[in-house]
């Protein structure tokens, strides 16, 4: 359900705004411009509230920074939690690629990747967002590393190969995705992409 967060405008007259739809509304400003480019008066405008507002609803920008990126993880990245569940390291790579591919072809999205955009910021500013992507990134190689080592386990991988090796390779295919689709390249060559990991992938 839909929160609506009611405050005091500067002239004493109530304003009423959805928390959820002025949030997504950040996050699209975000993931268009990452952080440091993302002004308050475009964030602003895009929430369709004032600056008081955002803070008292949000916090400052930082802060609404990292609840946009709570958002993006829990309905944009789905996809990659519901991948782990695959049956074989092979089905795993799949479903994140093929869910990757899905976000870059959306015409409902901006292109590229979130936490790609905002990890390069290099402002001082932006210090603390490159940690905490940085520190997200690290949580979901982490699991991937802990499913692959279930399928080396199983027998899937062949002699040589090992887990954390495999897991940063697939993800640098995923920011390779996210890259050129982001820079434009075509739904086509993006499929493109993706079925030729699927023939060279090492495992079972």
């Amino acid at each position: 359900m839909n929160s609506l967060c009611t405050l005091t405008a500067p002239k004493g007259r109530p304003r009423e705004f959805d928390l959820e739809e002025a949030l997504a509304a950040a996050l699209r400003v975000f993931w268009r411009n990452g952080y440091e480019a993302a002004s308050m008066a475009e964030l602003t405008a895009e929430m369709k509230i004032t600056k008081p507002s955002l803070y008292a609803a949000f916090g400052n920008k930082e802060a609404l920074f990292h609840k946009a990126l709570d958002l993006y993880e829990r309905e944009k990245l789905a996809y990659m939690t519901s991948a782990l569940d695959a049956p074989t390291a092979k089905a795993v790579a799949e479903r994140l690629l093929r869910g990757a591919l899905q976000m870059q072809t959306s015409t409902c999205d901006p292109k590229g990747c979130l936490s790609i955009i905002s990890s390069v910021a290099c402002g001082v500013e932006a210090e603390p967002i490159k940690a905490e992507v940085a520190k997200r990134r690290e949580s979901s190689q982490a699991a991937l590393i802990r499913r692959f080592d279930e399928a080396k386990a199983a027998g899937e991988f062949p002699e040589g190969l090992e887990s954390p090796a495999l897991a940063r390779y697939l993800f640098a295919v995923m920011q390779g995705l996210a890259i050129q689709g982001g820079s434009g390249a075509t739904c086509g060559e993006l499929n493109q992409l993706v079925d030729t990991c699927m023939m060279v992938w090492p495992t079972r």
